[in-house]
Parts: structure tokens; C-alpha cells; sequence
């Protein structure tokens, strides 16, 4: 008689919005833990079955997620790890993690951003930290708090091994949240770190009472300038027209509840950016990335010149004002194959 089979543990790892939101869907499929730093963030998640700290009270938890503080603990167990911490913090929870993983066990980002210093994507500091563990990404337009709530959405599971990603694409599958698999980890992983480049770029101009049309004509030049660069990485032109790139662009530009549209609106407002960083209580990854998009523009030998412009006013003192005039200074060309705005 054959025993039964056993559900994989899924580990999270973050506290914050997204990560929560994953980890309960995953736990509407089979037992899944989430590690988190705050013991207040554990109590609230084990007891209430909330994450008031950043999903509000409103988004009700599954009994069966339960967290801990415990790091070790979290490690030991899981059958698949899902990363959930910022970029800036990612390499070093990876660090802690290959004192404690087994062999082999997939891990997965949530992060839509890239290191700064090294240029990484997520996918490749996994593969030099943790050799041998498959790396993948789920990405698409998911704002957390309507996904918590309910709302219909979907994802894009990226990993070189299509049998792995369509194994895995079950554990985080529900009536709810579709996901879709594809083997492009560039291209997904480049669609999510430039995507919230141009939501910044959008906010500025809502700042400025730019019109309808002029936030469409913006946000499709974001998809070109997006698809150049992915592919001179070595991604597929139609991941930019999918979940990853297209989709998300639009929730991240649109939403009220986009981080990254919040900062450009904030710009706008005439506060710094580090004023912005300080009041947020969660991480804005287009901050981090434009200027390692824009050592990528220069590596290639691309022109970008809506992430050059959100580049001059996140790290050089340009103004809103000053970056929407760089925009209508370019001289539009061939809509396809041509090198301005």
C-alpha cells in the first residue's frame, strides 16, 4: 500500500504587504509558514489572522498561515522558499538561509528591483549564493492589499525548467489568482525592477495635472524603452506585452496604492526623496533601480529617455518641471525602431 502524499511546506520569508498576501494564498492550498522580524507582526498574524501593520484589518488571513520569528525554524522546514524582503536586504537573508536550507529546495522571488552596487537581479543572487537551489520569480499586477481582499488578479511564474514552474504554479494557484509559467526569468525579472521606474515617471506628471492622454502616451513609451532593454539582456520581446510587463506597468502607474506612483506624485509635491523614503513604511524598488537602469542604458547603448529623466530627479536634484520639459525636447521618430520618446 502506498503511503499518502505529502503536501511541500511553503516557507515565506517578509512581513510586509506582498509577501503576507502570498503566503495566505499558499496557505489555501497546503501548510505554509511565514517568517517575519517583528514578534508583534507573528502575534497579529497566529491570533488575529491579520497583518494590520500593512494590510490594514480589513483582509482576513487562512487559519492555516501561521508565522514565526524564528529564522532557523523557518529554513528547516520548507520544501519551497519564497522571498519576500526588499532588494537591499535580499542578498543577506540569503546568507542567513544557506546556513539552513537543504539541498536543492526552490526558492522564489517576489522582488520586482535589482541590487545596487553588483546590478544583479534577484534570480542571479540566488544562483551565487545558494548553487544548485532552482531560482525563480512570480511577478504580474498584483497590488497587494485588492489581492488580500479578493479580487480577481494574476501572475506570471518564471523558471528555466517548465516542469518545475508548472509543479510549483499549483501552490499558488486559487479561484482568484491565476498564474501563468514561462521560462524568461530575464524578461520578467527586468519588467518588474523598470516598470516601477515609470510609475515614478507617471506620478510626477499626476503631480503636474498632465492629462489622460498624455499618461497613455507616456506609459506605452514606457513599454518600448522597457522591451529595448529587456531584450539586450537576453529577454523575449512579448514578456514586455504580458502579465509582467504590460500589466503590471498599468496597475503600478495607475493604482492610488502603487508605492511607486506615490513617490513621483510626492516629487511632484516639492518633497525629497528622502523625505518620501522616511515617511513610507515600505520600500519603493523604482527609487533603488533607476540608477542601475540607467548603468544598463550606457552598458548598451540604449536610449531611455523617460528613465534618464526619472534618474535626473530621484538622484541628481533635477525637478518634475524640469524632466517632463527633457521629455518634450526629444524629437519622436520611427515608433518602433526609432531611439527617442
Amino acid at each position: 500500500m502506498t503511503s499518502a502524499r505529502r503536501e511541500p511546506k511553503v516557507v515565506v520569508l517578509g512581513g510586509g504587504s506582498w509577501g503576507t498576501t502570498v503566503a495566505s494564498i499558499c496557505a489555501r492550498r497546503g501548510p505554509t509558514l511565514q517568517w517575519v522580524r517583528s514578534q508583534e507582526t507573528a502575534d497579529d498574524i497566529n491570533k488575529n489572522h491579520r497583518n494590520s501593520r500593512y494590510l490594514g484589518d480589513e483582509a482576513e488571513l487562512p487559519e492555516r498561515l501561521s508565522a514565526t520569528t524564528d529564522f532557523a525554524e523557518a529554513a528547516n522546514c520548507a520544501d519551497v522558499i519564497v522571498m519576500g524582503v526588499p532588494s537591499h536586504g535580499f542578498r543577506g537573508v540569503l546568507h542567513e538561509l544557506s546556513r539552513e536550507l537543504r539541498p536543492w529546495v526552490p526558492v522564489v522571488s517576489l522582488v520586482k528591483g535589482l541590487e545596487q552596487g553588483t546590478n544583479m537581479r534577484m534570480s542571479q543572487i540566488i544562483d551565487e549564493v545558494l548553487p544548485g537551489h532552482p531560482a525563480g520569480i512570480l511577478a504580474g499586477p498584483n497590488i497587494a492589499r485588492e489581492v488580500a481582499e479578493g479580487y480577481a488578479a494574476a501572475a506570471v511564474l518564471a523558471m528555466p525548467d517548465q516542469h518545475l514552474a508548472a509543479n510549483l504554479a499549483n501552490l499558488f494557484r486559487t479561484e482568484r489568482f491565476r498564474v501563468y509559467t514561462t521560462d524568461d526569468v530575464i524578461g520578467v525579472e527586468m519588467a518588474g525592477a523598470l516598470k516601477n521606474v515609470y510609475a515614478i515617471a507617471v506620478g510626477m506628471g499626476y503631480s503636474l495635472g498632465i492629462g489622460e492622454n498624455t499618461r497613455a502616451m507616456v506609459m506605452s513609451r514606457a513599454v518600448r524603452e522597457m522591451s529595448k532593454l529587456g531584450e539586450a539582456l537576453g529577454g523575449h520581446r512579448d514578456t514586455f506585452s504580458g502579465l509582467a510587463g504590460m500589466g503590471d506597468l498599468i496597475v503600478t502607474c495607475t493604482s492610488q496604492r502603487s508605492r511607486n506612483r506615490h513617490v513621483g506624485e510626492q516629487l511632484g509635491a516639492g518633497k525629497s526623496i528622502t523625505e518620501i523614503i522616511e515617511s513610507m513604511n515600505q520600500v519603493a524598488e523604482g527609487v533603488k533601480a533607476a540608477s542601475v537602469i540607467m548603468d544598463f542604458a550606457e552598458k548598451y547603448g540604449i536610449h531611455m529617455p523617460i528613465a534618464r529623466e526619472v534618474d535626473a530627479v530621484v538622484n541628481h536634484g533635477a525637478s518634475v518641471e524640469q524632466a517632463y520639459r527633457g521629455l518634450s525636447a526629444e524629437k519622436p521618430g520611427h515608433e518602433v525602431d526609432g531611439s527617442g520618446f
